[in-house]
């Protein structure tokens, strides 16, 4: 199968242009596109929460992916490596307009993503150093860094969820089964009823 994927950010952005850019390739390549893919959507949203993770999950043998640009794809160059390398993974071809790859599981497509691979692990490096030498810098400005000895933050994964919280606790819900149904452990439970004194 043929599939078209595109995306926006933002629904005043067209996805017109998007459209035509991948008519036009696949009228000039004699391509029929079998299914058409739209989102309008953040990539900076998880990939199993938009439309495109499901497709991908789809995609079988020799089925072809046609994208306007590979920054469609993902947020950044490590999203779009990973979905690059699961379509070659699976013998899906992924074809982009504006940087004219055809990618599949072939040599040429190895060696670009290996090239791309080496590029996401630099800037992965890259932004490592900074990020250390930044807090060098701020510590050797006399800045505290970290969260104070003992302290701890206003702001957890359950602030918001206080009501929730009381209206299971009336319930006689074990700590246990309250960190199960809100996705986080007995023990985050215990401290956050004791420390905004629910129980």
């Amino acid at each position: 199968m043929i599939y078209a994927y595109i995306r926006v950010s933002t629904d005043k952005q067209s996805v017109e242009n998007q459209r035509f850019e991948i008519l036009k390739y696949a009228d000039a390549h004699k391509l029929v596109i079998e299914q058409w893919v739209e989102e309008t959507v953040s990539s900076k949203k998880k990939l199993s929460d938009r439309i495109l993770g499901t497709t991908l999950d789809n995609l079988q043998a020799s089925d072809i992916l046609i994208v306007s640009e590979l920054s469609r794809l993902g947020r950044n160059l490590m999203e779009v490596m990973s979905i690059l390398h699961a379509c070659m993974e699976q013998d899906v071809k992924v074809h982009t307009i504006k940087e004219q790859y055809e990618l599949g599981n072939n040599i040429n497509s190895k060696v670009l993503a290996f090239a791309f691979s080496l590029s996401a692990e630099i800037e992965r490096q890259l932004i490592s150093q900074r990020t250390k030498e930044a807090l060098a810098r701020k510590k050797s400005e006399g800045v505290k860094l970290g969260r104070p000895k003992g302290g701890l933050s206003s702001v957890t994964k359950l602030t918001g969820k206080e009501e929730q919280i009381k209206e299971l606790l009336e319930k006689d819900i074990s700590f246990s089964a309250i960190g199960r149904i809100l996705g986080v452990h007995r023990k985050t439970v215990k401290n956050f009823v004791e420390s905004r004194k629910l129980g």
